[in-house]
């Protein structure tokens, strides 16, 4: 009876002894809070970046979500009622003027605001969206299909339209990419409305597809699907410096570009968290990785992207953001009745 009575004691002393020691690493370990990041950044930017992020901000569990700017757009719009995200990261700013226009962003001033130049941010004080980078249209070449058609290397817009090109071109569709919706704007501006869309429906002889992402036009371009893609310069330096048989030219009447932004959501359970993520989205570490792609940056100091034209930054066409977001809906509904039925079905 004795021997019992101290085997239990012995045992009660061990779980009580595991039980403290469990309390205690408990204590030691501060609970993560979890951060919803919705992004039409670059799949391989968001894995990139994001585990960077998360070694410097330790106490957030980050959980991404990305999609291509329509559909982010599109999902964003659905849940406004009842808002999943907490954060909006490298989302184009024509984008967030109208989740900005439907009450869904709350306003924050990141540290480094003053440092962003002002054309990359909301002009309210403070400002309800901040952007961090750009990225601009650009031709993607495959030169070995240009050799094997005998096509010559197109440095305009207009250069676009001569009837050789006939079914070596692919663009993004811009109902589901920011980066198709940029070229369309651009053209729609730089040549009135008018001229543009005449433009857009010359083009379209020549196209072969649409693509629902961006960057596919460049990768179908670099794996000779197609001879020439019309996509974002960022990822035609990858392509190429990877070695794919391929150059890259920027319209001579200018690149269109649009600004990736990032916002806080109105609603957010996690506010102080949510900033915690935007104060780390434009601080020089994240700046620098950005630079490593870009060729436009919000905040000036940094150094060109390996592959990027020197002069990038004065080749870009002035947009106007907010007559694209204004006209969004009425050119995407055009667009897709007059030329959508070339979009491809996977």
């Amino acid at each position: 009876m004795t021997s019992m009575s101290a085997r239990n004691r012995v045992l009660a002393l061990f779980v009580f002894t595991l039980l403290l020691a469990l309390a205690l690493t408990a204590c030691g370990e501060k609970a993560k809070t979890k951060v919803v990041i919705y992004t039409a950044k670059e799949p391989e930017e968001v894995t990139e970046y994001i585990a960077v992020a998360e070694q410097t901000l330790p106490d957030l569990e980050l959980e991404v979500l990305r999609l291509s700017t329509g559909d982010l757009t599109a999902r964003l719009l659905a849940e406004k009622d009842n808002p999943q995200a907490d954060v909006i990261w490298g989302t184009a700013a024509t984008s967030m003027i109208i989740f900005q226009n439907e009450g869904m962003l709350e306003p924050y001033a990141p540290d480094g605001l003053d440092r962003i130049l002002p054309q990359f941010r909301d002009s309210e004080d403070p400002p309800y969206w901040v952007g961090v980078d750009a990225y601009i249209t650009a031709f993607c070449i495959n030169t070995e299909k240009t050799a094997e058609f005998s096509l010559p290397t197109p440095q305009t817009w207009e250069d676009l339209l001569d009837p050789v090109y006939q079914g070596h071109l692919v663009m993004p569709n811009p109902a589901s990419s920011g980066t198709g919706f940029m070229f369309v704007a651009s053209v729609l501006q730089g040549m009135g409305e008018d001229a543009g869309w005449q433009y857009l429906t010359d083009l379209d002889k020549n196209m072969a597809i649409y693509t629902k992402s961006g960057s596919k036009p460049c990768k179908m371009a670099a794996a000779g699907e197609y001879a020439i893609g019309i996509s974002f310069a960022f990822k035609a330096v990858e392509l190429i410096a990877d070695g794919a048989p391929m150059v890259m030219a920027l319209p001579e009447e200018g690149s269109g570009y649009e600004v990736e932004a990032n916002a806080l959501m109105k609603g957010s359970e996690v506010p102080d968290a949510a900033k915690e993520f935007l104060d780390w989205a434009i601080s020089d570490e994240a700046m620098e990785m950005y630079a490593a792609r870009f060729g436009v940056l919000a905040a000036p100091g940094f150094p060109v992207a390996e592959g990027m034209p020197a002069d990038v930054a004065d080749r870009l066409f002035a947009m106007n953001f907010q007559w694209s977001s204004d006209n969004r809906d009425a050119i995407l509904d055009r667009w897709t009745n007059l030329y959508g039925a070339k979009t491809e079905t996977e």
